[in-house]
C-alpha cells in the first residue's frame, strides 16, 4: 500500500485511471474510467455507503478483468479486503460462459458483502448508461440477478439494503413497472 497517508479510494482511483487509459465505454466516445467512477459514487451517493476500502474496490472493480492488473497487484498496492472484493466482481474468462456465470453468481454470493454491494452499483450504472434498446433486456436480467444473490445472502448491511431498493426502482422506471 501506499505511503503517502492518502486514502485507499484516491490511490485507487489513481491506479484504475492509468489501468484504463484509452479504453472506451461502449459508446465509443466516453472513457471507460468514468464508468469506476460512477460505481463509486453511486455506493457511496446513492447507496450511503462510507466504506472506504468499498469505494476503492468499486473504482478497481474492473482492473483484473479489463487489464493486464491482477491480484497480486492490487493485494500489494490495497490490502486483502480491496483486493478479495476486486477478485469477486472478476469473472474467469477462461471459462464457457455456461460455466462461468454460475461460478461467477457463487463467488458473489460466498464472498463478502462489498462484493455484493459493489455489483449493485455496477448494474445500476450500466442500466442508468445503456443507450441500446436491444441490450435492456439482458441488462434487466443481470440487475435482477444481482438483486437475488444481495438478498439470498442475507445481509443486513444498511447500503445493501439502500442498494437492492434502488436498483428495483431503477429496474420499475425502465419496464414501467410500479413499486
Amino acid at each position: 500500500m501506499n505511503g503517502m497517508n492518502c486514502s485507499p479510494w484516491q490511490e485507487a482511483a489513481s491506479f484504475a485511471a492509468r489501468m484504463h487509459a484509452g479504453q472506451l465505454r461502449h459508446d465509443g466516445q466516453t472513457p471507460y474510467f468514468a464508468h469506476p467512477v460512477r460505481v463509486a459514487m453511486t455506493l457511496r451517493d446513492l447507496f450511503g455507503c462510507d466504506d472506504e476500502d468499498a469505494i476503492a474496490a468499486a473504482l478497481l472493480h474492473d482492473v483484473i478483468e479489463d487489464t493486464g492488473a491482477d491480484y497480486d497487484d492490487l493485494l500489494e498496492r490495497f490490502g486483502v479486503v480491496v483486493a478479495d472484493a476486486v477478485a469477486e466482481m472478476t469473472k474467469d474468462m477462461r471459462l464457457r460462459e455456461d460455466i462461468r456465470e454460475p461460478a461467477y453468481d457463487k463467488g458473489l454470493l460466498e464472498g463478502g458483502w462489498r462484493g455484493r454491494l459493489i455489483k449493485l452499483a455496477d448494474v445500476h450504472d450500466n442500466l442508468c448508461d445503456l443507450s441500446a434498446p436491444e441490450k435492456l433486456e439482458g441488462m434487466l436480467g443481470r440487475c435482477r440477478r444481482a438483486v437475488d444473490i444481495a438478498r439470498a445472502a442475507g445481509d443486513d448491511h444498511p447500503a445493501i439494503l439502500c442498494g437492492i431498493e434502488r436498483v428495483e426502482k431503477l429496474i420499475a422506471r425502465r419496464t414501467g413497472e410500479t413499486t
